[in-house]
């Protein structure tokens, strides 16, 4: 139903609002009279939304007054600190269904007021399983959004750090805040990531995120890397807005994203900066070059089995005594499967049964599956590195990016040879390279493309603060 403005008639009013939230036909849509002034007063909210007691207080206090005069009047006077007096059905209706009272009065019946009494249900602002660290601050984004702002506001007490609002349409209604420091952040990517979330048009928001993510950024499905960095940790997406990035927060998702976004980025972790100076760099050059050789590691492998009439003598311990029963090739495929098949598992099992997940996976993939001959020590070896080596950044959707450029470079590699490596590194470049980010302005290979020194060698070696700051 669409109104342009709210019935001078009180009662049509009421009607317009019952119908438009299907009161009668839902019961968590509360529609609540009261008789204040000796006129009567109506409240439209969902139940769970309200915080019982604000709500209790505003209508003892609402019963108390002897008369109530204009909205403009009764908004100076109520004792709550969110108060809005608005005539525009639409954004009435929006407001009660995002979690907000509506009140309506028959002595103001072309306006109603809007009470911000929303509370929602959330969990505790502990830290994210997933990007855990060994020092530092132990809080986390949840799926409250104004929890998320205020983790910011609390870390960043500058008038400049912005925060924009923006409600997107469809039939989620979702909320998405833009924050960013005035004077920091380059004005051309602001305005950039305003003008995407403003002409954005999802049907719906319910996957939080990644579904905004992939309505900012549309791409071909076929590159598997990541077109955004996000983060659950507070600290983290403060100390990248005061770098100059751009955050953005969606309710009912724990992760904010960082933009712009490049490559180089997912190299950088919390405990980098946990750490001295030293111990940081160390630990960002390791993560680095484990990341790098577990695309590879598999393939080179399979290439010097393929090539053993000219392999060193030096190196003829990568030749199995034993290959198994099952091809080389074969074994590499169905032990990638096999640990996505182990990951899928443990996510589904219960904690009291993991650990003998756990052993059951350890005896089939390793002693069970050597002894019957269906693999080969080897290939354990290797993979078992590949899968550990999944876990030293804590992007999981990177991870599983390497992963596919691996097991594309090694099918090259059979059909090919060492042409076939040659030609899944060039591939894998390729991917890299075309991957879109925010826009055509920032490339995803920032800062070697355009080619910027000075944060090339931030990424590399981990800076003392006090030179970053």
């Amino acid at each position: 139903m669409e109104v342009q403005g709210l019935f001078v008639d009180y009662g049509r009013n009421i009607a317009m609002m019952r119908d438009a939230l299907r009161v009668n036909e839902s019961f968590d849509m509360i529609e609540r009279h009261l008789t204040v002034a000796e006129r009567d007063m109506c409240f439209f909210y969902i139940d769970g939304f309200v915080k019982d007691g604000e709500m209790l207080r505003i209508m003892q206090y609402l019963l108390s007054q002897k008369q109530l005069g204009s909205a403009r009047e009764l908004e100076k006077k109520m004792p709550y600190v969110e108060v809005e007096v608005t005539g525009d059905p639409q954004k009435i209706i929006h407001a009660v269904l995002s979690g907000q009272t509506a009140v309506f009065a028959e002595s103001f019946c072309d306006f109603a007021m809007l009470l911000d009494l929303r509370t929602y249900p959330s969990r505790s602002t502990q830290e994210p399983e997933s990007d855990r660290v060994m020092q530092g601050a132990r809080d986390g984004f949840i799926e409250t959004l104004v929890v998320n702002t205020a983790l910011i506001r609390r870390r960043i007490r500058d008038p400049r750090l912005t925060m924009e609002h923006f409600s997107l349409s469809g039939s989620s209604g979702t909320d998405v805040v833009m924050c960013y420091v005035e004077g920091i952040a380059k004005q051309e990517t602001v305005s950039e990531v305003r003008k995407k979330i403003s002409s954005a048009k999802p049907k719906s928001l319910t996957l939080g995120y990644q579904s905004l993510a992939e309505t900012l950024i549309r791409s071909g499905w076929f590159n598997p890397f990541p077109k955004i960095r996000t983060t659950e940790r507070p600290d983290t997406a403060s100390a990248q807005l005061l770098e100059g990035s751009v955050i953005v927060i969606c309710d009912t998702s724990p992760q904010a994203m960082i933009l712009p976004t490049s490559i180089f980025d997912y190299l950088e972790e919390t405990d980098d900066f946990n750490f001295p100076p030293l111990t940081g760099s160390y630990l960002r050059l390791v993560r680095t070059a484990i990341l790098l050789l577990s695309v590879v590691i598999t393939p080179l492998w399979y290439l010097s089995l393929e090539y053993t009439n000219i392999l060193p003598e030096a190196l003829s311990f990568l030749v199995p005594d034993d290959p198994g029963a099952l091809p080389i090739i074969l074994q590499l495929f169905l032990v990638e499967l096999a640990i996505d098949g182990l990951k899928i598992a443990s996510m589904n099992t219960p904690d009291i049964l993991s650990n003998s997940l756990s052993v059951v996976g350890a005896l089939i993939l390793g002693d069970f599956a050597v002894g019957v001959g269906w693999l080969c020590e080897d290939v354990i070896l290797y993979m078992a590195f590949v899968a550990i080596a999944n876990f030293a950044q804590q992007n999981h959707e990177l991870g599983y990016a390497f992963k596919f450029m691996r097991m594309m470079i090694l099918a090259l590699v059979y059909f090919l040879g060492i042409w076939g490596f040659v030609a899944g590194i060039l591939l894998f470049l390729f991917f890299v390279c075309t991957n879109r980010t925010l826009s055509a302005k920032h490339h995803y290979l920032y800062p070697l493309i355009p080619f910027n020194a000075r944060d090339l060698g931030r990424l590399i070696i981990r800076q003392k603060k006090a030179d970053v700051d």
